[in-house]
């Protein structure tokens, strides 16, 4: 599990494709400390897609294996070498849960539609399937990239963000461009309400009101 709460924008360092998926490379750059160092076999999430470090090349380099399943669900199929990724090590029993529940699973793929400005705020909209936005709620939480953020405002296939200027600077959110493809993950505690009152029937606000989950 994580937090949604970005440690450290890594770079990508190498992709090796191969016919059962492609190898990263990411270097990570003060992720990990001489009291805490990477581990083999850890889990970390990768622009919100928790990946398995499967070889460590120094402190601040590990390569991680990702599957066909995984190049088709996400956005991994178009980084490329040179480009940031958000990072955050799973989270540790007993550790301040200062974002969200993050599962690191991610439910769909969404694309930036538009940027306004609101004083030194900035309002990012980002376009996705209307699956993925019966599941978001305003004042919910959402995670994009892995980094979790509050929905200011929700359509039948879209949804806003706001963006502070610190998570501009601590993330990569901030270097994208309109038209770029993001990883999303919905609130997996809205997700279980949203089961638990029908898999097949349509959440509505009143419902999600009603039931204590927004205001």
């Amino acid at each position: 599990m994580f937090t949604g709460l970005i440690q450290r924008v890594g770079i990508v360092r190498a992709v090796k494709t191969h016919d059962n998926g492609a190898v990263f490379i990411f270097s990570a750059p003060g992720l990990a400390t001489s009291e805490d160092p990477l581990r083999l076999g850890e889990s970390i999430a990768v622009n919100g897609a928790c990946l398995t470090v499967a070889r460590i090349h120094d402190a601040d380099v590990f390569e991680a294996d990702v599957l066909n399943e995984t190049l088709r669900c996400t956005i991994f199929s178009t980084l490329k070498v040179g480009d940031a990724v958000n990072l955050e090590r799973a989270l540790r029993f007993g550790d301040r849960l200062a974002g969200h529940l993050v599962s690191g699973h991610i439910d769909g793929i969404g694309t930036l539609l538009s940027v306004r400005q609101d004083g030194r705020d900035k309002y990012f909209r980002f376009g996705c399937s209307p699956d993925f936005a019966r599941g978001v709620v305003r004042k919910g939480s959402v995670a994009i990239n892995g980094t979790s953020l509050t929905v200011c405002a929700v359509g039948d296939d879209w949804f806003e963000v706001a963006l502070i200027p610190t998570t501009l600077r601590e993330t990569m959110l901030g270097q994208l461009t309109l038209g770029a493809p993001v990883n999303l993950e919905s609130d997996i505690i809205g997700a279980y309400v949203r089961r638990a009152m029908g898999a097949d029937s349509t959440l509505s606000l009143r419902q999600i009101i009603a039931a204590g989950f927004a205001d």
